[in-house]
């Protein structure tokens, strides 16, 4: 599966576009079907040779921050699982896709 293709990378805004928005849009769910990491992505650019992603994660901790699409794509999990783009995700406001995310995860 491409994670970035060339429809997500034209909704995603530009790195730092969102800051002063307090519910910035989420465009695109990644998640890791072999764990409960998901990251949730609110702004993209192109940086050098890979694509970098600004967005909310949920992993060890649920924290704003920075992920490569290289390092999500370089990812293998149990028999060869990948990251995966959420083909069903509907952008929106970040606190009613969080808000949605945390119903279906029963938390």
């Amino acid at each position: 599966m491409q994670l970035l293709t060339p429809e997500v990378r034209a909704q995603l805004p530009p790195l730092y576009s969102q800051e002063a928005n307090r519910d910035p849009n989420c465009v695109c769910k990644f998640f890791c079907p072999w764990s409960n990491w998901t990251w949730f992505a609110t702004e993209g650019s192109q940086q050098d040779d890979d694509f970098l992603f600004f967005g909310y994660v949920i992993g060890h901790e649920e924290e704003w921050g920075y992920f490569a699409l290289s390092e999500m794509e370089a990812v293998r999990g149990p028999g060869g699982l990948t990251i995966e783009r959420d083909l069903y995700f509907k952008s929106g406001p970040f606190s009613q896709i969080l808000e949605q995310f945390r119903k279906e995860r029963g938390g």
